[in-house]
This record gives structure tokens, C-alpha cells and sequence, in this order.
């Protein structure tokens, strides 16, 4: 009999948090539209500093034009299924719908990535080869990358939904997570996974561990270049242009590369503590990220003065 006649699932149920009380489903949504809310009012107050003619036309704020799309779009496509699952008991999820948003969350997460890495070429040329940063990184060559990345990120995600929609799912229906990812779905397969986790482990080391060796060299070469600066104080005005960066960075990446090294290595965490851990290093960096660019970018945070005091002049 073929793969495709064992597959009796038609739809999949997300459950969210498995350990959540149904008394505590109201709380559940309330603090997740919050998060989505926040997500959205951030990132178009960034999106709308972009829109003011002749500002913030930088290589760097190009990179996080992108990096805001992203991150609304990630969003978009996890949490307002999952607030419906937990406001109105919708948790019900159709079977293709389940692998378009299974795409969907592993591509924008590809995006990021690779947006992560030119981010970090953009101030290891700056630092490293100031003289040579105009004809090297300019508006065109910034757009020609972003468009790069996100050509590129549709690869993997699309090689492990054809890998994956094909498996038989005759068994349990229910995720254990908060959206469709590769993971929870392959698990519900009745089928050996071995030979679908383990390509799909070595593709995920390679969209997230590609990007970030070259992060790793090119801020380890900035803190050598920074270190031969003779004065204290350039130091820290050097240093200060890398630091949202590099907020962004750690908060994209730690959280990652601990869960999957702790997936590799025998660590286990109970579910609902799993799926919290994956939901933060998710969810909360879209949110935390508007903040970063306007705080610690100096010409965003002087626009954003500008607007709010023309806004609030008489």
C-alpha cells in the first residue's frame, strides 16, 4: 500500500501548552494578543521612520527595514492561530494549512538568519576597513544581499516540507507546540524518523551555525580592530555602534543553539518547559528588537525625538 493511502489525518490540533489549565486559557490569550499587539505598534513605528524622505537611507538601516518585515511576518504567521486556539478553542488546523505555516515559520526564521549575517558584514567592513567601507557596502549592494536572503532562505524550509507532507499520518493528530514546525509534525509520522531528523538537523545547523561562524569571526575581528584604537574613549564610541547588534544577535541565537545542542547531547526539559523556551526565543525578539533600533541606533532614536516633539508642539 502506498504512503499516501496510511495518511487518515485531515487536519492537525495545536495544542499550545500541554500542562495549561482550561481556567488559564483566557490569561494564555490575553498575554499573547499583548505580545502580538506590541509586535505590531514597534515594528510599524519603525516601518513609519522609514517612510520620512531622505532618512535613515543607510546600508544599516536598509538591513533593518528587512530585519522589521521579518519579524512581522513571523509573528503574523504564529500567534494569531494560536490566541484563537486558546480565546476560542480553535485550534483545529487544516493539513496543508499546518505545512504552509510549517514553511512559513522555518523560512522567515532563514531570513533572519542570513539578515543577521549581513548585519555583521556590515560593521566588520565599517570597523575593520573604514576607508573602504563606502565603495564596499553601498545602498545597491545591501539591497542586492537582503534580496539574496530572501531567495536563498526559501531552500531548506521547502526541502523539509517535501520531505515531510509525504510521511504517513494515520496516528495522533495533536502538536504539542504552539504552530506546525518540522519537528512536532514528523513526530506524529507512522514511520521511522531517523531518515527525515537527521537531514533536517544537519539543515538547520547549516542555516543557523553558517551565519553564525561568520558572526563570530567578524565581531572577534572588531573587538582585535577595537582593541588597537589608542584611545579609551574611541573604544567605546566603536564599540557602542555594534552593541544593538549585537543584542539582536545574542537573542536570535543563544536561546537556538542551546535547544538544539541540549536535543543532541540527552537534556531534557519537561514539554511545557520546552515549548516556553521556544516561544521566547520566537516571539519575544520581534517585540524587543523596535526597541533596540530606536535606543541604540543613534539616527533612529534622533527621528523618533523629532516626530514625537513635532507631534506634540502646540
Amino acid at each position: 500500500m502506498s504512503v499516501r493511502n496510511h495518511s487518515f489525518v485531515t487536519e492537525f490540533v495545536i495544542v499550545g501548552f500541554p500542562g495549561l489549565q482550561p481556567e488559564f486559557y483566557g490569561l494564555a490569550s490575553a498575554v499573547l494578543l499583548i505580545v502580538y499587539s506590541c509586535t505590531l505598534i514597534g515594528n510599524f513605528a519603525v516601518l513609519i521612520l522609514f517612510a520620512t524622505p531622505n532618512i535613515l537611507q543607510k546600508p544599516m538601516y536598509i538591513i533593518i527595514l528587512n530585519l522589521v518585515v521579518s519579524d512581522v511576518l513571523f509573528s503574523t504567521t504564529t500567534l494569531p492561530k494560536i490566541i484563537a486556539r486558546y480565546w476560542f478553542q480553535a485550534g483545529a488546523i487544516s493539513f496543508i494549512g499546518c505545512f504552509l505555516q510549517m514553511y512559513l515559520v522555518h523560512y522567515f526564521g532563514s531570513v533572519t538568519s542570513f539578515l543577521l549575517l549581513i548585519m555583521a558584514l556590515d560593521r566588520y567592513v565599517a570597523i575593520c576597513f573604514p576607508l573602504r567601507y563606502p565603495m564596499i557596502i553601498k545602498n545597491s549592494t545591501i539591497h542586492i544581499l537582503n534580496a539574496t536572503a530572501w531567495i536563498v532562505a526559501k531552500a531548506c524550509p521547502l526541502m523539509l516540507v517535501i520531505r515531510a507532507y509525504p510521511l504517513p499520518y494515520c496516528d495522533s493528530n495533536t502538536i504539542s507546540q504552539c504552530f506546525c514546525d518540522h519537528i512536532s509534525i514528523t513526530k506524529l509520522a507512522c514511520t521511522d524518523r531517523a531518515p527525515y531528523s537527521f537531514p533536517a538537523f544537519v539543515t538547520a545547523m547549516v542555516v543557523l551555525l553558517g551565519p553564525l561562524v561568520f558572526i563570530i569571526f567578524s565581531y572577534c575581528s572588531i573587538i582585535v580592530a577595537v582593541l588597537q584604537i589608542a584611545s579609551p574613549q574611541g573604544r567605546l564610541k566603536t564599540l557602542s555602534t555594534c552593541s544593538g547588534q549585537l543584542i539582536i544577535i545574542a537573542l536570535y541565537y543563544l536561546p537556538r543553539c542551546f535547544i538544539y545542542l541540549s536535543s543532541n547531547i540527552g537534556i531534557r526539559f519537561s514539554t511545557d518547559l520546552h515549548i516556553v523556551i521556544i516561544m521566547s526565543y520566537s516571539l519575544l525578539p520581534p517585540m524587543i528588537n523596535p526597541l533596540i533600533y530606536c535606543f541604540k541606533t543613534k539616527d533612529m532614536k534622533q527621528t523618533l525625538m523629532k516626530k514625537f516633539k513635532k507631534s506634540t508642539a502646540p
